[in-house]
Order: structure tokens, then C-alpha cells, then sequence
């Protein structure tokens, strides 16, 4: 099938953490024979940043953030035999939502896919006027970046014909074990941007146990931290690209996954960082959700936080062995059980019925 994708980027992580995710969904999809057109605009510098050129396995149309340019994307809505809508794409949001869903041909299958659903949710419930509202009466799917039961039972309440989760997960192409990197040498790391439903979490999570062991050597990586005060014993690097993700994931004795208020609290939403690390055989710290079991053990395959004490406990009490058995045990599971040959695989799967459902309903 024909799949017009308007997401935030295909082709930079910068603020724009579904990068990876895109990535390892389309190109399986790629792989089994779908046509991928990917339109991204061409804002918050992130083509200034880019972690990778467009690729082999999707045309990338990177247009100016301009309404201008805006109903000429829309317009080509009309050529795809599968129309997505990501969340968060950043400029043009609404416009595009009900745009490319107006343009789309009657038999095309038409996608709203949230990677931020526990906060689409939110918006939905607090604006009535929300034209979600209105679209998802018109949408075949929505399909969300985790969020487990409480995600579909919410958007099938507000009136989704279906609510389906693709989870995160592996590309063990892209994120595997490597050698150590000395720039990114330090007792714990963290790799996040720096966003207000998160902070509060960082700061209780990561620089409160930083303040706690003065003596060991802890790095945080992501956009926006520059001006926050952190201990003397923390170490700002800024961006991360993902060509240093693998260095950075191996290289300390642990790494630490905090979750978004929004996440945390709905649970089943696993990060992609959490795979990242997994897949390169980091030893992961991870605050506590619901739904974790379902990716990674408690104490064999990862170490569970529910304060910012656990987590200084779990590092004074790490040692090199036990933390490269904890992701050795990791990147096994994952690589096992989560891949996005398998969320790929899923999505095939979920093309084809919808396909086939929409085929019969235009003969009834």
C-alpha cells in the first residue's frame, strides 16, 4: 500500500524524540512491500540537526512551515492508499489533522497515530471544541505509541471505532552493544529532553540522587538542561545524536529511564529509550509503571526505582558484574520478544484487515 505519513521528523531526533520509533516502524513496513512518503515540516531546527539523510526506504518531503506549503502536502493526501496523522508533529497540528482526513480518497484507510496519548487525552477531556472530537468519527484507527487498556478504553469512549497500542521497540540494526566511549563515562546517565511534565521527575529522580553520592559521576543528556542548576557532580552534555546513543547507552555503569508525569501515571508506555538501552546491553534503572512486566523483569533483566533514594541505592550498590548481567539479560529479552520486525509485522496485519473490512463495506 501507498502510506503518506505527516509526523514531526523522520530525519532528526532533535526535540523530537519519535524519530527512532518511525524509523523502526516504516522501514519494516518498507521492507514488506508498502510505499512510504513521509511530510515533515521544516521547523525548531531540527534540519539543522539531522541524525540521518533521507533513506533508501521512504521518500521524505520536507516542507516549509507555511500555510502555503501546507495545503500543498495536504493535497497529495489524495494519491495514499493509507493516510497517517501523527500527534506532536508541531506547527499546523489541527490543520493538518482535518486537512489530510478531508483530502483522503473514500476507500483510503485514514490513521490518527498519537505518540504522546496520555496527553492527547487529557486535551481531548479539558476541550470540547477539540476538532479530534469530531475527526475520530471519520478515522478507521487510531493506533498510539503505548498506553496499554486505559489508553483504548478512553479513546473508545470519546468514540473511536478502534484504539490499537504499537508499542515501542528494537531495531537491532541500530542500537547494539559497542565499545565504550570515554565522553560518556559516568556512574549513572540520563537522556531526555528537558520538558515541563518531566522535570519535577528528572529532578527527583536523577539530580536529588546526583546530590546524595557527591562522589560518584553522573550525565544528562538532551535539549534545554543548560540553564538548570544541578549538582557540581553532573554533567550536561546537551544533544544526543542517535549515531551516539549506542556509546552513550554502554558506557556507564547504568543508565536511568524517567517517564513523563502523563506516562507514569497511565503506565503501559514503555520509552524508546528504554529499548535503545535494552538493545545495546545498558544495564537500565527505571522508574516504577505499571505494565513494565510485560517488556523487562524486576531485578533480573532491570533494576525499579519508586523514588530518587532507590535509585541512589541501586547505584551504590551496582557493581560492573552484576550491571552487565542485568543487560546482557535485557538485550536478550528484547531482542526476543520486541523488535519492530514484530510491531512491523503487527501494523501489516492490521493494513490488511482494515483494508478488507473497508472493501466490504463498500459493496454492502
Amino acid at each position: 500500500m501507498k502510506i503518506a505519513f505527516y509526523g514531526s521528523s523522520l530525519l532528526s531526533s532533535y526535540w523530537n524524540g519519535a524519530a527512532t520509533y518511525y524509523r523502526g516502524l516504516l522501514s519494516d513496513l518498507a521492507r514488506r512491500g508498502h510505499r512510504i512518503t513521509f511530510y515533515e515540516p521544516d521547523a525548531f531546527d531540527r534540519q539543522k540537526h539531522r541524525d540521518i539523510e533521507p533513506p533508501d526506504w521512504a521518500e521524505v518531503k520536507v516542507y516549509p512551515a507555511t500555510e502555503e506549503a501546507l495545503r500543498g502536502v495536504v493535497a497529495e493526501a489524495a494519491r495514499a492508499d493509507v493516510v497517517v496523522k501523527a500527534s506532536g508533529v508541531g506547527v499546523f497540528d489541527d490543520e493538518l489533522l482535518v486537512g489530510v482526513m478531508a483530502a483522503a480518497r473514500p476507500e483510503a484507510i485514514r490513521i490518527f497515530w498519537d505518540v504522546d496519548a496520555p496527553a492527547t487525552l487529557a486535551e481531548l477531556a479539558h476541550n470540547p471544541d477539540h476538532p479530534l472530537h469530531a475527526g475520530l468519527r471519520d478515522l478507521d484507527l487510531v493506533l498510539t505509541y503505548g498506553g496499554g487498556p486505559p489508553v483504548i478504553g478512553k479513546y473508545e469512549a470519546f468514540g473511536a471505532r478502534r484504539c490499537i497500542p504499537i508499542y515501542n521497540a528494537l531495531d537491532p540494526a541500530t542500537h547494539h552493544p559497542v565499545e565504550r566511549d570515554e565522553r560518556f563515562a559516568a556512574d549513572l546517565s540520563f537522556l531526555g529532553n528537558r520538558l515541563p511534565d518531566r522535570e519535577a521527575r528528572v529532578e527527583a529522580f536523577f539530580l536529588e540522587p546526583a546530590a546524595r553520592q557527591p562522589e560518584r559521576r553522573f550525565l544528562i543528556g538532551g535539549n534545554g538542561w543548560g540553564s538548570k542548576a544541578m549538582p557540581p557532580n553532573v554533567r550536561d552534555i546537551g544533544h544526543v545524536y542517535t549515531r551516539d546513543h549506542n556509546a552513550f547507552n554502554v558506557t556507564p555503569l547504568a543508565v536511568l529511564n524517567i517517564a513523563r508525569d502523563s506516562m507514569a501515571e497511565t503506565g503501559f508506555s514503555p520509552a524508546t529509550r528504554v529499548f535503545e538501552a535494552a538493545g545495546a546491553g545498558a544495564c537500565l534503572i527505571t522508574d516504577a509503571w505499571v505494565g513494565l512486566e510485560l517488556f523487562l523483569k524486576e531485578n533480573e533483566e532491570v533494576l525499579v526505582a519508586r523514588d530518587g533514594k532507590d535509585v541512589a541505592d541501586h547505584v551504590a550498590a551496582l557493581t560492573p558484574e552484576r550491571a552487565r548481567a542485568i543487560g546482557d539479560a535485557a538485550r536478550v529479552r528484547i531482542a526476543r520478544e520486541h523488535t519492530y520486525a514484530r510491531r512491523g509485522a503487527e501494523v501489516d496485519a492490521i493494513l490488511k484487515e482494515e483494508a478488507g473490512r473497508k472493501a466490504l463495506r463498500s459493496v454492502a
